[in-house]
Order: C-alpha cells, then sequence, then structure tokens
C-alpha cells in the first residue's frame, strides 16, 4: 500500500473509531442521568482521594466525565459524556472526544474530573466553540506522587484533573487532545 493510501486508509479507520465512541457517548443519556451519574462518581473519588476533596473545596468549578469509553488498535478514539458542578448544583452538560494514532490496542474504561482553579478558566470553556485539552488555560494532571505534594498554598494553576475507575486492557490514558465541548441533553 503506498503512502497516500495508506494515509486515506488511516484516516478514515480514526473517522469510524471516533464516530463510534461519540455515538456511544450520545446514546441519549438524559440530563438527569448525566448529572446523577457525575455527582456519584465524584463523591466515590472525594472518598479515595482527600487531595481531590481539598481542591473540589476551593475549586470554583467541577467538570466531572464518570465512564469514558477508549478503544483502538493503531488507531483510537475515546469519548463519554459529564456534568459541571458550581456550589454544588448541576450548571451544564458536556461531551469530551478524542482519537489516537500510535501503538495501542484494547478498550478501557476511566472517568476523569476536572477541577476550575479560577475564573478565566471557566470562562474559556464557555467561551469556546469546544476547549481542546492541552490549549488554553493551563492544566496538571495530577497523578499520586503529585498529589502527595499538592496543598491550598502551592495551587497554581488554572484547572487540575484526576483520572479515576480504571478498567480494562489497554495502555496508557490521557486527556491531552481530547475535545470537550457543551451538549443540551433531555
Amino acid at each position: 500500500m503506498n503512502q497516500r493510501r495508506r494515509g486515506c486508509f488511516l484516516a478514515t479507520i480514526t473517522a469510524v473509531m471516533v464516530l463510534a465512541i461519540g455515538v456511544h457517548a450520545s446514546d441519549a443519556a438524559s440530563a438527569s442521568e448525566i448529572s446523577s451519574s457525575a455527582r456519584a462518581a465524584l463523591k466515590k473519588l472525594y472518598a479515595v482521594n482527600s487531595t481531590a476533596k481539598t481542591l473540589g473545596e476551593k475549586a470554583k468549578a467541577v467538570l466531572v466525565f464518570p465512564s469514558i469509553l477508549k478503544a483502538g488498535f493503531i488507531v483510537g478514539g475515546q469519548g463519554g459524556d459529564g456534568a459541571m458542578f458550581r456550589g454544588g448544583k448541576t450548571v451544564g452538560y458536556y461531551r469530551t472526544l478524542a482519537a489516537s494514532y500510535g501503538f495501542q490496542a484494547g478498550a478501557q474504561k476511566f472517568g476523569y474530573a476536572l477541577f476550575f482553579m479560577t475564573d478565566s478558566a471557566i470562562q474559556y470553556l464557555e467561551k469556546s466553540k469546544g476547549w481542546e485539552v492541552g490549549s488554553g488555560p493551563s492544566l496538571v494532571v495530577v497523578d499520586e506522587g503529585f498529589a502527595k505534594s499538592l496543598s491550598t498554598t502551592t495551587l497554581s494553576q488554572d484547572v487540575y484533573a484526576f483520572i479515576f475507575n480504571q478498567k480494562g486492557l489497554m495502555g496508557g490514558i490521557g486527556i491531552q487532545g481530547s475535545k470537550i465541548t457543551r451538549i443540551h441533553p433531555k
């Protein structure tokens, strides 16, 4: 297969995978189902991670994607729906989608929460026609080592991300390059 055909083939596979993930994500969960699932996931995250709970108390808003499906074989995609909370109330619904290419095979499910620490980070998400994670507000993915050194006096980034509930057989989880857009479920 020549280089051009291979590029077209991979682009087609990527489009199909992203479409499949997007269709899965849009399997018409209602607003109340998304909110309830996101709230339960956040409660569970707080129960197992005190740093997340501390951040949640300081955050201006928290966007929770309780169930992201990631699948791929060389070309992959991931997606899911989530809810944003401010002051304990649901204030919006969002979808995250991403495509990837590289050494990968398998399927995995996970969740993640974004803790918005500044009003400007929230405004950026609200005004953009889809925030591509990795551009715009500064983002730090919090792992166990980083969480141990994080305190309310060392908070300096716009957005902190926690990945949780990882299940499945696939190496590597990333949210960089994910596109987050507002949705309006029924």
